[in-house]
């Protein structure tokens, strides 16, 4: 429910002019699109060098402050954000004159006592409201030790990371161009040769010398086939399935990925601990202790629906009888 939520919150046709680039002149009755906004209640930031209280653009009797354009960008989509506060910044204050000026012309015409706007914008002005309060709420939800605790324990294994080296024997088919001087390798002999490998390495052979000489990642080869620390979900799943398995010191059998058959030796693992990860773990809780608050508003709150209007809930299906009866 809170994504759908979060979905409404986001939809405010009153930036429709800003998150676009200048506009291509449009037919009369064209309406502008509904673009999706971050709301923010972070404090605004001004320009370099310029105080935030000092008016940066005029339209007829609006005036802007410097902080209070940086708060207009604020409500645009985060790729827009960065252009519109450095080399866009000229051409984003042409898009904040184009709305000031229709929004002048449509008072001097009287369409904001039209009952259209007025509707209009009261549930948009409700919309930033309510997405303003959502993203409060979640900041100021209270968060159990016991919470952060219980998630810690369920999602453990997301903080795992491995140390790993591995050579990797190409196969036909491998999206890895063949090395200079090699030959394409069908998945039996790629298998063959990574197994001859692996005897070569448990009969006391050194594997980084040989991921040097043999290995068709030649990125890690060079630096003896190591791969560094890696967590979940950053290998290919047979890959990362096969090395989080293993134990330390341990040598894989071939294990096939897309690219062919991969010899992996597990260095070292580590775990961040609880401490570590606490910040991160509430960043993720917060969002389902707004939605829980939100359920609660929304219990709280008096709403009433006409169901001849929204239709009524159907009646729940009798329990079936008893056998016998």
């Amino acid at each position: 429910m809170s994504l759908s939520f979060r979905t409404l919150l986001l939809v405010c046709p009153a930036a429709c002019l800003l998150a676009q680039t200048p506009p291509k002149p449009a037919e009369p009755s064209a309406a502008p699109p509904l673009p999706k906004i971050t709301l923010s209640t972070d404090e605004p930031k001004s320009g370099p060098g310029v105080p935030p209280d000092r008016v940066v653009l005029t339209v007829g009797d609006q005036k802007i402050t410097a902080a209070q354009f940086d708060q207009i960008i604020a409500s645009l989509p985060a790729q827009y954000q960065s252009n519109a506060r450095g080399a866009g910044r000229k051409q984003f204050a042409d898009q904040v004159v184009r709305i000031f000026v229709l929004a002048q012309e449509g008072h001097r015409r009287k369409l904001d006592e039209a009952p259209l706007y007025k509707i209009q914008s009261t549930f948009q002005n409700a919309n930033m409201l309510a997405g303003m309060t959502y993203e409060q709420i979640g900041k100021d939800a209270p968060i159990a030790p016991a919470e952060v605790q219980k998630y810690y324990d369920a999602h453990k294994n997301e903080f795992e990371r491995v140390k790993a080296r591995h050579i990797l024997i190409r196969m036909q088919g491998s999206p890895l161009p063949v090395r200079p001087g090699q030959k394409e390798l069908s998945e039996a002999d790629a298998l063959a040769k990574a197994q001859d490998i692996r005897k070569k390495i448990e009969g006391g052979a050194d594997f980084a010398e040989l991921a040097r000489t043999e290995s068709d990642d030649t990125s890690s080869g060079a630096i003896g086939g190591d791969l560094g620390f890696f967590g979940r979900n950053q290998m290919v799943p047979p890959f990362e399935e096969a090395a989080f398995a293993m134990k330390d010191g341990e040598l894989s059998q071939p294990v096939k990925t897309p690219f062919g058959f991969h010899i992996i030796k597990v260095d070292a693992r580590e775990s961040k601990s609880l401490d570590e990860m606490k910040p991160e773990l509430e960043k993720r809780l917060r969002p389902d202790m707004a939605g829980k608050a939100l359920e609660n508003l929304q219990k709280n709150s008096s709403v009433l629906f006409d169901p001849e209007f929204f239709g009524t809930a159907p009646a729940p299906a009798p329990a079936p009888a008893a056998p016998g009866k």
